[in-house]
């Protein structure tokens, strides 16, 4: 359950920070009204899953990695952005470090 909310958190954040670049500044009615509540659902649901005992790095982690790779690769495909091979090689850093933070649980 709890990594079901994190995925609602994610998708929630995701949808945001896109909206956030289609909204152009706040001058796009129905893209700003995304981001205000896709900012909100993802906190909310991000708190659900840390309620339920997610722990609070691997939480955000795995929020960040999914996150930064995912309006990356939305960025490339569906809105004209670069990826340059440094900068695929820090999205797969994030996301080793990330890893790295589950595997070091004890």
């Amino acid at each position: 359950m709890t990594f079901l909310l994190l995925a609602l958190a994610i998708a929630s954040e995701v949808s945001a920070t896109v909206s956030l670049k289609l909204s152009e500044g706040f001058t796009r009615l129905t893209p700003s009204i995304i981001v205000v509540i896709g900012y909100l659902a993802a906190f909310f649901f991000l708190s659900q899953a840390l309620k339920r005992g997610m722990s609070i790095a691997v939480a955000y982690g795995i929020w960040s990695a999914i996150g930064v790779a995912a309006v990356a690769a939305i960025g490339a495909l569906f809105l004209r952005e670069s990826l340059t091979l440094i900068q695929l090689a820090g999205i797969a850093l994030v996301i080793l470090g990330v890893l790295a933070l589950e595997l070091g649980r004890a």
